[in-house]
């Protein structure tokens, strides 16, 4: 059987390692949200750029609408992080 000073060793490295978590999931939120806030501003850029895209649909190039694609792929790869990190 365990003397009792382990089992306080045990739970006090117990209650180290909850902190720790704690302080990682903390600063996981903090990323997750800058990676958001990031996110947010590529996908009203990206609105942006597809309402010039139609209002200059007769005259805009084909590499213009494959960069659009491209940020919206890095878009919604960025929300697949986030949600795998949640």
């Amino acid at each position: 059987m365990s003397h009792p000073l382990d089992i306080d060793n045990i739970i006090e490295s117990l209650k180290q390692q909850k902190d720790e978590i704690r302080l990682q999931i903390h600063l996981a939120k903090a990323e997750v949200r800058d990676e958001l806030s990031e996110l947010e501003k590529k996908l009203e850029e990206l609105g942006t750029r597809a309402d010039l895209l139609r209002e200059e649909a007769g005259k805009t190039s084909s590499n213009v609408i494959e960069a659009a694609g491209l940020v919206a792929d890095e878009i919604k790869q960025g929300f697949e992080r986030i949600r795998k990190l949640l």
